[in-house]
Formats: structure tokens, C-alpha cells, sequence
């Protein structure tokens, strides 16, 4: 096993904030240079004006990620507030409109928005990306296969986007949806080795939809820029614990699979079709409704889902030493629930999207 095999980096997109009308504000020109004051090259932009992104350094332990999102965290909130603005984490805002929201200066968006046009113009979600450091590529590309089946629960945990342009989408991720419209996301399907995941990428440069591998955007995918399995399906999530929850559990995931891939177990490979329906129902129900057991091939409890995988990583989080925080923090999600009821809750007590806002707004401070 590589020294760096097993090793974390979390990063996190939030949302800029007008204190008084709680709408999205596009004050990344002012946030950013505050902010990189301190933490340098850890902070950096987004696509729009009113986004603004956080990277941890390489972590060894989930007490290391832990501290570095509460650092970084508080070095932006602390940088937006000197500049009169706030800082919320959540994965869509509940009532701010996409319309006139300028675009960050940069070629690369420049370009995206040209290829995409109104898929771009309406990109304003917040995703959080766990890295999972795996030296052998060969080995990362099988982790993400056997990650395919499990990635569903983790928007179930994760979900905090439940509202969208003043409205109850219905969906508890509903930045989920908003995503999949991109021709380069999705689950994707199994690669037989490294080689035949390098041609894939080839035969997409070569047809002209992507640059470079950088431009995939799968749930997970191999990264472009550092060896290592890239998770993308979570929302952001408003609280640390949320956070460092789902950054062990991806570690979890990823470490499972290159164990079943060294003792050669066999891989299930489960339909797409299969997938695509356990993504979806994970959007919409989140942790209230039936999740799909795509092994089992039945519809199950969601708490039942989250049993079922809280034991099938129980041996790599004690393996790293996290069974106990990892399987607290899910339980206190489970009973508490995920971002969206929450959301939802403080929408029931008044009718007020302003009260969502103070509600994400404080839980992204707290533990700091």
C-alpha cells in the first residue's frame, strides 16, 4: 500500500450572501482577495460572481478534515463579513433567480457558457467533492467501479436543495437534477481496466465534446490533476459534521473497493437503468421515502439502505479508525434528518425563505 493511499481532501462551494435580503450577492471580487489573504491558494472562484470555493490540503485522518473545513470556513466567512456579505452552505438557494447573476471573468467560463448556453446560465447549485488518495490507477478505477451501487445513499444524506427559484421542488436534492442535464455527469459505467477509462477520455477529446479529462464530471470519476477517486454526488452540506460524514464514508467506499479488487472478489455490476433509478429516488425522497437496494433489486426503508451501508463499510472505517464518529454522525443525521427537512421545517414555521436562509446561514458557522 502507497504512503498516500487512503489520504482525504475535501472541496466545498458556498454561496455569497446579502445579509439584509439573504439573496445570492456577487461579491467574489471582494470575498476572494480577503480571504486568500490567509488562506492563499485554498480559496479560489466559481463559475458566477456569488460562489466561492474552499479546498482542505491533503488529510490523513477525518480530525484533519474536520479541522481544515472549521479553518477554512471560517477564513471565508471571516473575509465576507469584512466585506459585508455572508457565507451559506447548501446545495441550491432556495429563492434567488439564475437570471442576471454575472459570470466570474475567466476564459474557461467564458467558454463554458458558450458551449452550454442556458444549462450554464442556470448552473447556480453547490456540490462538495471528496478526494480519496489512491497511488495505483489501476486500483482507483476499480474502487470506482464497485463504488457504482452505493452512491445513491450518499445523496440521500447529503441532500440540501429542496428548494429552487422560490419554490418546493419536491426533490430533497434537487441540485441533483439540476446537474444531470450536463451531457458529461451521471454514474458512470464499469471500466474492464485503466487502459480501456484512458480511451474512453480519448475518444471524447477526439470527437470534440471534451478538452481533456478535466471536463468529465461524473458522480465519480478518476481525477485529472492528482492520484486520486474523485466523489461528486453530495450537496454541499450546511454543517461540518454532515461534511466530515460524508468524507468518511467516500473513504470508506473507496478503500472497500480496492480490498475486494486485491482478494479478487467478483464485481456486481448492476444495470444503469438500475442506477439511474436508485440516483433518482435518492433525489427526490432523500432519508424520507424508500431508497433502492440495487443488489437486493427491491425498494427498501431508507433507514434500511443506510444500515445496509453503514455495515458493508463497518470493516474499512475500522480499518482507518472512523466506525465510531462515521456511525454517530450518521445516525444524528438520521434522526434529525438531512439538510432539506430541515430546510423544509424552518419553511413550515413561518413561510419564509428568509428563515431557510438564517437556518443554512447559522449551521454553516456552527463548530467553527
Amino acid at each position: 500500500m502507497a504512503a498516500n493511499d487512503f489520504t482525504i481532501g475535501v472541496e466545498e462551494e458556498y454561496q455569497i450572501i446579502n445579509p439584509e435580503t439573504r439573496e445570492l450577492r456577487p461579491r467574489v471580487s471582494r470575498v476572494l482577495p480577503k480571504a486568500q489573504e490567509n488562506l492563499g491558494d485554498k480559496v479560489s472562484n466559481e463559475f458566477f460572481q456569488s460562489q466561492i470555493e474552499i479546498g482542505t490540503p491533503v488529510c490523513r485522518t477525518l480530525a484533519e478534515v474536520r479541522a481544515e473545513l472549521a479553518r477554512l470556513r471560517r477564513g471565508v466567512v471571516d473575509a465576507a463579513e469584512k466585506v459585508g456579505s455572508r457565507i451559506a452552505a447548501a446545495g441550491t438557494h432556495p429563492f434567488s433567480t439564475w437570471e442576471g447573476q454575472p459570470i466570474t471573468p475567466k476564459p474557461r467560463y467564458f467558454e463554458l457558457h458558450t458551449d452550454f448556453q442556458q444549462l450554464a446560465r442556470e448552473q447556480i447549485i453547490f456540490g462538495c467533492h471528496v478526494h480519496v488518495g489512491i497511488a495505483d490507477r489501476e486500483e482507483a478505477l476499480q474502487a470506482m467501479n464497485r463504488s457504482r451501487p452505493w452512491l445513491a445513499p450518499l445523496i440521500a444524506l447529503s441532500a440540501s436543495s429542496p428548494f429552487w427559484l422560490g419554490a418546493e421542488t419536491g426533490y430533497a436534492s434537487y441540485r441533483t437534477q439540476l446537474f444531470a442535464r450536463w451531457p458529461m455527469t451521471g454514474t458512470p459505467h464499469p471500466f474492464a481496466s485503466r487502459a480501456e477509462y484512458d480511451e474512453c477520455v480519448a475518444d471524447l477529446v477526439a470527437a470534440g465534446m471534451i478538452p481533456d479529462a478535466s471536463k468529465i464530471y461524473w458522480d465519480a470519476r478518476l481525477s485529472s490533476h492528482f492520484d486520486t477517486l474523485e466523489f461528486r454526488i453530495a450537496d454541499v452540506c450546511p454543517t461540518i459534521d454532515e461534511a466530515v460524514m460524508i468524507a468518511g464514508l467516500c473513504r470508506a467506499l473507496a478503500r472497500t473497493g480496492v480490498e475486494q479488487h486485491r482478494r479478487g472478489d467478483p464485481l456486481d455490476a448492476p444495470r444503469p437503468e438500475l442506477l439511474n433509478a436508485a440516483k433518482w429516488r435518492a433525489s427526490r425522497y432523500g432519508l424520507d421515502g424508500e431508497l433502492i437496494d440495487v443488489h437486493a433489486r427491491k425498494s427498501v426503508p431508507a433507514r434500511a439502505m443506510i444500515d445496509t451501508l453503514l455495515t458493508y463499510l463497518r470493516p474499512a472505517l475500522e480499518d482507518s479508525g472512523d466506525w465510531d464518529e462515521v456511525s454517530t454522525l450518521v445516525r444524528e443525521t438520521l434522526e434529525r434528518g438531512n439538510s432539506a427537512k430541515r430546510q423544509r421545517w424552518a419553511f413550515a414555521q413561518g413561510g419564509r425563505f428568509e428563515d431557510v436562509l438564517d437556518l443554512i446561514l447559522a449551521e454553516t458557522v456552527r463548530g467553527l
